[in-house]
């Protein structure tokens, strides 16, 4: 593991500082896993290799970026490579989202690779073990999600944080948790009940994505600086606007995204039938000015399963005009989010280092 002071680095090797603390944090629970059981060590593989092998570690570098925006390293009184250790805890949290995302969406692929699930599924067929490969594969992946949800606590708790941090840390942390749980249920909700109302698809978008991708982080990393509440409330003012910009952006991408670019095979979100503000917006749309269009796109959204079935989804949806008005959405919010910093006594270098991440968060990929 490498040495460097955190306080050295520039904002981008922070996600390869943060591998270097989860590959750090898995070594020193394998000997525990090992006295378990070999069928848990491997179980502990996909999930490390889940975790060490993609991703961009978003979360980690919002909540460091919220530490260093409230003096962390100036004034405050952590340990600047406890704190590392400390907001890297969240990339476990976001693994277990997506490894139990990817079983509720039976999604074969992410990051361009075979999902967890399906990984464990393959390992099965493969030894022609007992039972149902695909019934074992979810199981594992399961559990796999739940053990990275409970070393996320562990690790933040034991990373070396002094009490009266860890103290101010709780109330971002336990909204966080309960906040994209919450998003995720209502999500499948919508789906099972193919729900229309764009005012709960944007709750979706508020409370599965922008809290937890970025507002959380950012509060997190601040209250563990000793951010004055001002301070706070301007990083989540922010972390709201580009976090619903980020998903808006992952939306677009959902539908209309080069494999390349997602992981995930084009028009994952027409076959899933995920209920988007996008998807919202184009039903009403269409409502007013194509029924013939609207009533295709109902039929079709979450039915589709062919690439040309799915394509000829996603030309309904676009000529509805509705893309336009997301992109005028994402400028928007990029521009209410930018404005909180600058209402705020937030220190030039971490506004511009901000400013950066929220281009690329919400930037066009496709």
């Amino acid at each position: 593991m490498s040495t460097a002071d955190p306080r050295t680095l520039s904002i981008d090797q922070i996600p390869d500082a943060a591998r270097e603390m989860l590959a750090a944090y898995f070594t020193s629970r394998q000997p525990e896993i090992d006295r378990i059981g070999s069928p848990v060590a491997s179980a502990v593989t996909h999930l490390q290799d889940f975790v060490l092998g993609g991703g961009k570690r978003v979360r980690p570098l919002y909540a460091w970026a919220g530490f260093v925006g409230a003096g962390g390293l100036e004034n405050g009184t952590e340990d600047p490579s406890v704190v590392l250790r400390a907001v890297s805890s969240l990339e476990l949290i976001q693994a277990c989202a997506l490894i139990h995302d990817d079983i509720i969406d039976s999604s074969d692929t992410r990051r361009g690779n075979p999902t967890v699930h399906r990984a464990v599924e393959k390992r099965h067929s493969d030894r022609a073990w007992t039972g149902s490969a695909a019934h074992f594969g979810e199981s594992v992946a399961i559990l796999a999600g739940d053990l990275a949800l409970i070393w996320a606590e562990d690790m933040l708790q034991d990373a070396g944080l002094s009490a009266a941090a860890l103290g101010r840390a709780r109330e971002p942390w336990r909204a966080m948790r309960t906040e994209v749980i919450g998003g995720q249920l209502l999500d499948i909700s919508l789906e099972a009940a193919a729900d229309e109302q764009v005012q709960l698809a944007e709750a979706v978008n508020r409370f599965k994505t922008a809290a937890y991708t970025i507002e959380r982080p950012l509060h997190l990393g601040a209250a563990i600086a000793g951010a004055d509440p001002e301070l706070i409330e301007a990083f989540r003012g922010y972390g709201r606007d580009i976090g619903v910009a980020f998903q808006l952006r992952d939306d677009l991408l959902g539908v209309f995204g080069d494999p390349s670019v997602t992981g995930k095979p084009a028009g994952d979100d027409l076959r899933e039938g995920k209920r988007t503000v996008m998807l919202a917006r184009a039903l009403t749309r269409a409502d007013a000015t194509d029924p013939t269009a609207a009533a295709k796109l109902r039929s079709g959204v979450g039915r589709v399963a062919s690439p040309a079935e799915i394509a000829e989804l996603a030309d309904v949806v676009r000529s509805t005009g509705v893309v336009d008005e997301i992109e005028e959405q994402i400028t928007a919010l990029t521009e209410s989010g930018l404005s909180h910093l600058a209402a705020a006594d937030v220190p030039a270098e971490v506004a511009a280092t901000l400013r950066t991440l929220a281009i690329r968060s919400t930037e066009r990929r496709s």
